[in-house]
């Protein structure tokens, strides 16, 4: 686990960024998994702007979302397809091809979770995970539960979930219940896992998942027993990890990482 702490929220998009755009100037075939949510805006600018600025190609890559609400039309302006194509796709030169999202509206979603899954794997895996945290320990939309499914599944989102998911609707009732999301084994899986936290919000729940047990009860608890993980967090975020965690750098900028 490599734990970077910035000065700031955009240090940290900019560190992130840095990370996505070195792994396809190394491998311009890289798989990339997407999240969505207000956590990796700043990233999707930052690439954006290096893209117009000729630092980086998208034409040869591939990408996978995490999630997709269930039910909610992909034009609705808070589907995730809409998300991804107002905040990234629609100024990059990613094929639409080669950008992937779950079908929430499929007419069978146990057929659509076992697509989804065999994407990726014909995609070869992912080779670089972006993830946010759930105030509840959730990546993508795997809720804290007795048992966690491995594969891309159907799940009834949390109402914490739904409460915080609902300043993007007109009410907490326009929100989906259902999503279909990426398992813990499908994020797993990924060579490499990079977790963003922002803001003193995050910081009970960024400790627990890197210095608590390993459990269900905390889904990102699970990313502890991961090879290559790359922790991003402002210092709001890591202001109760302990200082004295093994490869726990602070850094006042992005660029020099």
């Amino acid at each position: 686990m490599n734990i970077q702490v910035f000065a700031s929220g955009d240090q940290l998009d900019e560190a992130c960024a840095d990370l996505i755009g070195g792994m396809i100037r190394i491998k311009p075939r890289a798989v990339l998994g997407l999240a969505t949510g207000g956590t990796p805006l700043g990233v999707y600018r930052r690439l954006i702007d290096d893209y117009r600025n000729g630092l980086v190609s998208f034409r040869h890559a591939t990408t996978f979302n995490l999630d997709e609400y269930v039910g909610l039309p992909e034009d609705h302006p808070e589907s995730y397809h809409a998300y991804m194509r107002k905040n990234l796709f629609d100024h990059i030169d990613l094929p639409l091809s080669r950008a992937h999202l779950p079908n929430g509206n499929a007419a069978d979603l146990e057929a659509e979770c076992r697509r989804y899954d065999a994407l990726i794997e014909e995609a070869g895996g992912i080779d670089l995970q972006l993830l946010g945290i759930g105030h509840n320990g959730h990546i993508g939309f795997n809720e804290p539960d007795r048992e966690l499914a491995t594969g891309t599944h159907v799940v009834e989102l949390a109402e914490k979930t739904r409460q915080a998911n609902a300043r993007f609707f007109n009410s907490i009732d326009e929100v989906p219940r259902l999503a279909i999301t990426m398992g813990v084994g499908t994020i797993l899986k990924a060579r490499t896992i990079v977790l963003m936290a922002k803001g003193e919000d995050k910081a009970d729940i960024v400790r627990r998942a890197l210095e608590g047990p390993i459990t269900t009860d905390c889904p990102a608890s699970l990313l502890q027993a991961h090879p290559q993980l790359i922790v991003l967090l402002d210092q709001g975020a890591a202001s109760k990890l302990s200082k004295s965690l093994p490869d726990r750098t602070t850094l006042s900028g992005g660029r020099s990482v």
